[in-house]
């Protein structure tokens, strides 16, 4: 019989390998390791919140499956992760993780009892409306932004890159972490991935978007989230990968040009129109091939 000390850090790390839909625990401590590679501070951050997002899950006393799942912490971490990017983790940060990373795991509930395809919603609001109160209302300093040279300039590193960002890691090491961590659970979903970033980058390189935030996979961490989410082993999957790849990307540049803060809201954005998308198309049982 597996002891609750154990459940609970199965449940923790699951959570944190659904950042990018995995029901994993490996997942999420490779996530992890990733994270803490690229900042000590992100990484208690991460633990911190994907913690929180569980314990309130408990308090509140959601569906203990659902909880074992992992679908309560994600969005939680994301938070967690997202405030100590963006600013100096002082204490009033520190605070903003813990009730951020609550008020993401309620807002996930309010998706779930409604069967409503979520994904990383709770966390876009949630840090929104934290970036906004510590810009506008807190002035909080940001955290220090280190640029690293980019060296490499290959398809390969720029998919890689992508992976890293989808948790704000810019490093080779955290991308080739988190994508070891969703290739270990489903190698579809990892290929899918790096072809989804791979893609968006040249579809970004056409429209003349800047070429360091290519490389840097600022265009790719988003797309590569849609592939995930949709790979599959049919053909007519990899044809939902394609357009919610190209949907990402241009609302990615639109919110870009705007100066609005993406976060993964194109993902998001992007999933629920394939989503809607995939509803409206009549589309043969798995495994079975139309007619020809």
């Amino acid at each position: 019989m597996q002891s609750k000390s154990f459940i609970f850090a199965r449940t923790v790390f699951r959570s944190i390998g659904q950042i990018m839909l995995q029901e994993n625990a490996l997942t999420g401590l490779l996530f992890l390791v990733g994270i803490f590679y690229g900042s000590v501070p992100g990484g208690i951050a991460a633990l911190l919140s994907a913690v929180t997002g569980v314990l309130t899950a408990q308090l509140l006393q959601y569906d203990r499956q659902e909880i074992e799942q992992g679908l309560y912490g994600f969005s939680a971490t994301l938070v967690g992760v997202a405030m100590v990017f963006y600013f100096q983790p002082v204490p009033v940060i520190w605070i903003a993780v813990i009730i951020g990373s609550a008020l993401a795991t309620i807002l996930q509930h309010v998706f779930i009892v409604k069967k409503l395809p979520g994904f990383t919603f709770p966390f876009i609001i949630v840090t929104w409306i934290l970036l906004y109160v510590f810009h506008h209302l807190i002035i909080e300093p940001n955290s220090v932004a280190v640029v690293n040279e980019m060296i490499e300039k290959d398809d390969f590193a720029t998919s890689i890159h992508g992976f890293g960002e989808v948790i704000f890691q810019d490093s080779i090491i955290g991308g080739l972490l988190f994508f070891l961590g969703v290739f270990i659970n489903k190698p579809i979903a990892a290929l899918y991935g790096i072809t989804g970033a791979i893609l968006s980058a040249y579809i970004a390189i056409h429209l003349s978007e800047p070429a360091l935030d290519i490389e840097m996979g600022l265009f790719s961490f988003n797309a590569l989230l849609c592939a995930i989410t949709f790979a599959g082993d049919e053909p007519v999957d990899g044809i939902f990968v394609l357009f919610s790849v190209v949907l990402t990307v241009i609302i990615d540049i639109a919110m870009l040009r705007m100066q609005w803060s993406v976060l993964t809201f194109p993902f998001v954005a992007a999933s629920w129109v394939t989503l809607t998308l995939k509803r409206w198309i009549p589309l043969p049982p798995k495994g079975i091939a139309p007619d020809k």
